[in-house]
């Protein structure tokens, strides 16, 4: 069954087979891993870093790829009160190349990757697992120690002890989850980066006020796709019996449970409410070919939600990774709530909150003045900041905003993408100008590009492995 998602998605950038960690390469020789003044191996000056240890280490051509553990503090505020172990990854090319801050705002992939800016400024990148994804969980975990400004704090901690090997400049970037993430981190910790790349970031400032969401789905694609959509997710409810059944027959075959949503019926329904934001997040307009009519069989239309949304999303075992989501959508950073019109009585439950995707044993109070207070700073101070959205994409129809006192700021939109949007998306003109400000940021623009931002370009050559990005599903509608 396939996993897809609301309110998830990772960009995943995806290589092939390594060889086994600690293998020789051409980059294990090259001068490029010894300094001016010190000629220690690039392992030995990481791992001289306190509370860092070794994972794995693996080649990949051209680099060094190391997958680490951090020790950081579960308090910030009051670092004797017990430690963790957060995972990292980090890419090294060059200490005298600048360096990425990549987080994806969930678990970190160990596979060698590089984000678009990596790519663009051809420099090191250092991956971040979100605190409290396993296995980067205090233990035990104290649910309160999960907010913006401690995984802030914990990027902090990281570049402060990294900057001393890597001294060159930083940018901060990240996609969806990750965009949010690179973003507070900027409005808690301005003076780390040299610049941010946030992709696909929701602002979702007031919880309670989702009226844009309903405007995007009134106008998005065109009014035969959006019926096409509708008219499947109506059917859906309307046949929730035997579709129910199905769904009740794999359940039992996979061992699927339902205690923290509460009942198989409220896990069917979520899945089915999902299917039209679903479709918008990972598809393309020209997709909508692939939705069968609604006077399809059973089965056709159980599989067409499935493969949208996913109906493994909602079990207990689907939603297990994403608990930390979850606790901070439903205490900090908001979640959608759209009407939905067409589906009448149909709906029983409605968009269920995240309180009901955590179990009841995590307590969970919502903060309002969080989101407030970040959009409130990026309209005034975004310093060196670049946001870049899809036009179809749900998340998109709350963007963060630039006002008064940004400088130097710029919110793109990709013309007809989703939830993939990024900078080779962009309409030639702001591709050019958000690659050579990227290239600025890094301290890397050549000349040429100083003089004309037309002729910007990505520095490091496309690699099929290294750069190949997909969409990964993840079950249940996340950002």
């Amino acid at each position: 069954m396939r996993k897809a998602l609301r309110w998830v998605l990772s960009f995943v950038l995806v290589i092939g087979t390594v060889a086994t960690a600690g293998a020789a390469t051409a980059a294990d020789r090259s001068a490029d891993q010894k300094t001016a003044t010190d000629t220690t191996d690039i392992k030995d000056r990481i791992l001289a870093i306190p509370g860092m240890s070794l994972i794995q280490e693996k080649p990949y051509e051209g680099y060094r790829y190391f997958v680490l553990n951090y020790t950081q503090p579960v308090d910030h505020r009051r670092p004797s009160k017990g430690t963790f172990q957060q995972r990292i990854t980090l890419l090294h090319k060059d200490t005298n190349r600048p360096t990425v801050f990549f987080t994806g705002g969930y678990n970190v992939s160990t596979t060698p990757s590089r984000s678009e800016p990596t790519r663009i400024i051809d420099g090191n990148q250092v991956s971040m697992e979100y605190r409290f994804f396993t296995p980067s969980r205090p233990q035990p975990a104290d649910w309160s120690k999960l907010d913006i400004w401690q995984a802030a704090s914990d990027q902090h901690r990281i570049f402060t002890a990294l900057k001393k090997i890597y001294p060159k400049n930083w940018l901060s970037t990240g996609g969806s989850k990750g965009g949010m993430t690179a973003t507070y981190f900027e409005r808690y910790y301005p003076r780390d980066m040299d610049g941010v790349v946030a992709y696909v970031a929701p602002n979702d400032v007031w919880n309670k006020e989702d009226s844009a969401y309903d405007r995007f789905f009134e106008r998005v694609g065109t009014k035969e796709c959006r019926d096409k959509l509708n008219a499947v997710q109506r059917e859906a409810l309307i046949r929730r019996e035997p579709l129910e059944e199905k769904f009740k027959e794999w359940a039992d075959a996979n061992g699927a449970t339902f205690h923290t949503i509460g009942t198989l019926d409220k896990a069917y329904e979520a899945t089915v409410l999902d299917f039209v934001w679903g479709f918008w997040q990972y598809s393309l307009l020209s997709d909508c070919d692939t939705i069968p009519a609604a006077t399809v069989s059973d089965q056709e239309i159980y599989d067409t939600v499935d493969t949208i949304s996913g109906f493994s999303a909602y079990t207990d075992q689907g939603l297990t990774t994403y608990t930390p989501y979850y606790y901070q959508a439903g205490t900090q950073l908001g979640s959608p709530d759209i009407k939905q019109p067409h589906l009448g009585s149909l709906s029983r439950y409605g968009y269920q909150p995240p309180r009901n995707f955590v179990p009841r044993d995590i307590p969970m109070k919502f903060n309002p003045l969080t989101m407030p207070d970040v959009d409130n700073w990026v309209r005034h101070h975004a310093n060196q900041m670049l946001f870049v959205y899809g036009q179809n994409d749900p998340w998109g129809a709350e963007q963060f905003r630039l006002g008064s006192g940004a400088r130097d700021s710029y919110v793109y939109v990709a013309p007809g993408a989703n939830h993939g949007a990024n900078v080779a998306g962009l309409v030639p003109d702001q591709q050019a100008k958000a690659t050579a400000r990227i290239l600025a940021w890094a301290g890397v623009a050549p000349a040429a590009v100083q003089k004309d931002e037309s002729k910007a370009k990505p520095l490091a050559p496309f690699d099929s492995k290294l750069d190949r990005q997909k969409v990964e599903r993840q079950q249940t509608l996340r950002p």
